[in-house]
């Protein structure tokens, strides 16, 4: 079974595994966020994510090689800043540079909180990450955007126990982001690509929010299918 974030902390390997199961839980779901935006924006959100997320499984791969022989250290920020730097620097679209500035606030909250880093630093890099989002898309939550899934899951976080156990906080957060984007089905986009389309992206949930919500559910296991989103 691969390594899950338990009540020891988040582990190098764990954030490792974490990414790697939300690679494969981005390709298995592609079709589906595909034909969500062809209906909602332009159509290319699903292939920038696939896309950018074989490139994050790239780079672990390399980091991998790198902490095999001494070259790394093993902190359970490596991953997420190694998802961060490739987002930021290689995927394009709108969504490409905010899925990196949320990995690059959840690498620094957990590279900067003590060791090892639990759900305190979770909730503070998820709550850094809306931030940046929001600074830089100028988006609030109603607004049928990533943000009505990641502002939720901020805000679970923020509701657990500093030392709750990450593996339960990061199953809250993935019920409250998957909550969140089944509220923009029917909302009328007010920023992003879809809100070029107007009415036409009522009755499709925005699928950067259900991106956000199969972040956080993948910590727990690879899903294959957006039904299989946590609903409790």
């Amino acid at each position: 079974m691969s390594d899950q974030p338990g009540p020891q902390g988040l582990t190098h390997s764990g954030v490792m595994d974490w990414m790697t199961r939300f690679a494969a839980t981005v390709r298995s779901v592609e079709p589906e966020l595909t034909a969500l935006d062809q209906k909602a924006g332009d159509g290319d959100f699903g292939a920038n994510l696939v896309t950018g997320m074989d490139g994050v499984r790239r780079a672990l791969d390399a980091l991998a090689a790198s902490v095999g022989n001494g070259g790394s250290r093993r902190g359970p920020d490596a991953p997420l800043d190694a998802a961060a730097r490739v987002f930021l620097d290689d995927v394009g679209g709108t969504s490409g540079p905010l899925f990196g500035l949320l990995f690059q606030e959840l690498a620094d909250a957990l590279g900067m909180a003590a060791d090892p880093p639990g759900t305190a630093a979770l909730a503070l890099g998820t709550a850094a990450g809306a931030a940046a989002i929001q600074r830089v898309g100028e988006a609030e939550v109603g607004d049928k955007t990533m943000v009505d899934a990641l502002v939720p899951a901020a805000r679970a976080l923020a509701s657990c126990e500093p030392t709750a156990d990450p593996a339960h906080a990061l199953h809250v957060a993935a019920v409250a982001a998957h909550r969140g984007a089944r509220s923009t089905t029917d909302l009328r986009a007010r920023r992003g690509r879809a809100s070029y389309t107007g009415d036409h992206a009522r009755g499709v949930p925005d699928p950067g929010a259900l991106a956000v919500a199969l972040l956080f559910a993948s910590a727990h296991a690879e899903l294959t299918s957006l039904s299989r989103l946590p609903v409790a």
